[in-house]
Parts: structure tokens; C-alpha cells; sequence
């Protein structure tokens, strides 16, 4: 399918308003938590589909391998960084970004929550094994209980009738905020290939939040997290897993930045 681009509309916050970032030919915004919060919430009262991607280190690598995800993160309606390491190679490559340019998913949701129970948004939450959403919705609701929100965990086939399954009961809730933790890049494929028979307006791949939110899986103390370490703290907790990502992946990301011609400002 094809993504429209931005809204043009007067009610709410137009990406455009956001400077805009472009490093290994993948671009994102210039964006901090709260304008973040409240283009969600604003675009999620709107009746037009919209996407919110986001960028770390791992989606750079995926964006330059893969031409189809990184037309996805160029076409969506507004992109937020999630990652230190892609500040520091923006800032590498002439860009001043600083720290309050970065947010990750667990640091925010309940913001988030708050602010769609003030406005009336509603939320769905597709990710996570059986049991952890259920988790995350009850913290969530601890904190905003008038929030209107439902979920499904992420562990069904992508295709065919259970996936069919899951698509009716999101259209069944509505929800002005579609929150996919499937992890990338499977979570941006499953937007593409499904974009046109959702109804949700706000859609927002978020890849492990809700497992980090919901303390079933360890993410770091906070002074790592705080210090763009988080990386470290997962890489020592798993590191069968994950040293290919981290150690390999992070390392071919800087090469690339390295290797790439400063653009033009």
C-alpha cells in the first residue's frame, strides 16, 4: 500500500512544524516527548490514518538493508528517535540534536495514557506474550481510570484467519490509537500489509514497551538508561541473543555514518 504522507489540516500539530533530520538516507524529526504526546493524541481525533515510526540504531541498519522498511519510515507522517546512537550520528554528521530529541516507549506510556484519558482517545494495545498486556493495562488503568483501552498479545499468525480474528476486534473497539509491539521489522510489515482493513487511526510500532513497562523483561537502572546505555545493560542480560545486534550492529552503523558524505545544510 501506499502511505498519503502528512495531514493538511488546522486543528492539530503538522509535522512539518518539525525539523527535519536525514542520516543514511533515512530521515526522522526533530521532536521532543511531549510534542510527540500530543501529535499522537491530536492526529488520533482526526479521521485519517496516520503513522508514527521511530528510529534507533537497529532500524537504521534494517533501513539501509532493506529498501521497503526504509520507505516506510520515509513516507510515515512523523518519525521520533529512539536512540542515543542515532543522535550521536546525526550530530556526527552536522545535526544538533540533544538528549530531549530521544525518547523511548517505557519513559512516556503513561504520559501518553494520561493525556488520551483527558482527551477522550482511546488505545489498543497488540503486542507482548499471553498475560503481558493484560499487565501493562492494568498499571495503566492505575494510573488513568477512565482510560478507555483493550489489547491482544502478539503471539498469533500474522496471516490468515487468526489474523483476520485479531483485525475484528480492533475494528470492533475503534481505537484512535493502534500500538504494535511485534518487534522490527515484522511490526512495519504488518502495518503495510494491513493498514487498509484496520479501522485505527494513529498507528505506532513501539517494539518492546510494553515488556519493559511491564518489568517482564529487565531493561537497566536508570543510570545506564539515562546515559544511552541501556544497550550494555540488555547486551550483559542476554548476550547470546543479543551480541550480534549490539556489538555488530552498532558497529556497522557508525562505519556507515562515518563513510557517508556530510550533507549540505
Amino acid at each position: 500500500m501506499e502511505i498519503t504522507g502528512v495531514n493538511k489540516g488546522v486543528f492539530y500539530m503538522n509535522v512539518k512544524s518539525f525539523d527535519e533530520v536525514v542520516l543514511l538516507q533515512t530521515r526522522f524529526h526533530k521532536v521532543t516527548v511531549q510534542e510527540l504526546i500530543e501529535y499522537v493524541v491530536k492526529n488520533a481525533k482526526i479521521e485519517k490514518k496516520t503513522i508514527v515510526g521511530n528510529v534507533n540504531v537497529r532500524a537504521m541498519n534494517f533501513a539501509y538493508e532493506l529498501p521497503w522498511y526504509r520507505d516506510f519510515l520515509n513516507n510515515a507522517d512523523l518519525v521520533f528517535c529512539d536512540g542515543f546512537g542515532v543522535l550521536l550520528g546525526a550530530n556526527l554528521q552536522g545535526y544538533s540534536l540533544q538528549s530531549i530529541h530521544r525518547m523511548t516507549c517505557p519513559d512516556y506510556i503513561e504520559n501518553l495514557a494520561l493525556a488520551c484519558e483527558q482527551q477522550d482517545v482511546s488505545m489498543f494495545l497488540l503486542a507482548g506474550k499471553p498475560g503481558v498486556v493484560d499487565q501493562a493495562i492494568a498499571k495503566l488503568t492505575a494510573i488513568a481510570p477512565n482510560l478507555k483501552i483493550q489489547g491482544h498479545h502478539g503471539y498469533f499468525d500474522k496471516s490468515g484467519a487468526e489474523n483476520d480474528s485479531v483485525i475484528s476486534q480492533i475494528n470492533k473497539f475503534k481505537p484512535g490509537i493502534l500500538y504494535v509491539g511485534f518487534g522490527m521489522p515484522s511490526q512495519e510489515r504488518w502495518i503495510l500489509d494491513n493498514i487498509n482493513q484496520i479501522e485505527a487511526r494513529v498507528f505506532l510500532p513501539l517494539g518492546a514497551c510494553l515488556d519493559f513497562y511491564t518489568g517482564s523483561v529487565y531493561r537497566g537502572s536508570l543510570w545506564l538508561t539515562d546515559r544511552g546505555l541501556e544497550w550494555l545493560s540488555r547486551l550483559i542480560t542476554e548476550p547470546r541473543r543479543l551480541w550480534k545486534r549490539y556489538l555488530i550492529g552498532n558497529s556497522l552503523f557508525f562505519y556507515r555514518v562515518f563513510a557517508q558524505t556530510k550533507p549540505d545544510k
